[in-house]
């Protein structure tokens, strides 16, 4: 696959995903509200502005210190645990390529790899914990596999989106064991985790 990826459509995913999380700022919230703090639709709009005015302002020159930066602004913004979650994911996924100023599908691959590791260690949640960690691992892992099978970029996305989706699906039926959705017990299942309904909001935006 032949598919070259240049700043400027970084910029756009990224303006495109902090859309879709202001946008659904609301909803994210309603969840949250009846799973845990209330602040999950908050935080992630802050991290959206942030992001947004980030990109308005830094041309992508080498995609590893964009990132890198990017990262470092949105933890400025929102320095809770899911702000430090998508900071860590994008240090993470800019460290993959140091030096580029563009990027393959192959390339991609690595990053998403590297965003669900960093958010994993950082948040040190396990498959099946009810967390966004249930709709991004299983994603990386269905992009990673459809890019080395040779897919479009956009085919491999579609493949990412619909792999997040089984997975926050999946988790909906459970107890929550991390965060202060925990604290409800057996109340929290059958209700919607916010970070794996974030990640799916995000892909979408990515994908579509």
């Amino acid at each position: 696959m032949s598919e070259m990826i240049q700043g400027q459509a970084i910029i756009a995913a990224i303006q495109r995903a902090s859309n879709a999380l202001n946008a659904q700022s609301e909803y994210l919230t309603a969840l949250d509200q009846s799973m845990g703090d209330g602040d999950t639709g908050i935080t992630l709009s802050k991290v959206a502005n942030a992001l947004l005015e980030y990109v308005e302002d830094n041309p992508v020159d080498d995609i590893a210190k964009f990132l890198m930066s990017a990262g470092m602004a949105t933890n400025k913004a929102a320095p809770s645990t899911l702000g430090t979650l998508t900071a860590t994911a994008l240090m993470r996924a800019g460290k993959v390529v140091k030096g580029k100023s563009e990027i393959a599908a192959a390339d991609l691959a690595l990053m998403f790899n590297a965003a669900v590791e960093g958010i994993q260690q950082r948040g040190k949640a396990k498959l099946g914990d009810k967390t966004i960690v249930d709709a991004i691992h299983p994603a990386g892992k269905a992009f990673a596999t459809a890019v080395a099978a040779g897919d479009t970029l956009s085919k491999a996305g579609s493949k990412a989106l619909a792999a997040a989706e089984v997975g926050r699906d999946s988790v909906t039926p459970l107890r929550s064991k991390i965060g202060r959705a925990s604290w409800l017990g057996e109340r929290s299942e059958g209700k919607l985790d916010p970070g794996c309904a974030a990640l799916v909001i995000v892909l979408k935006a990515l994908v579509n």
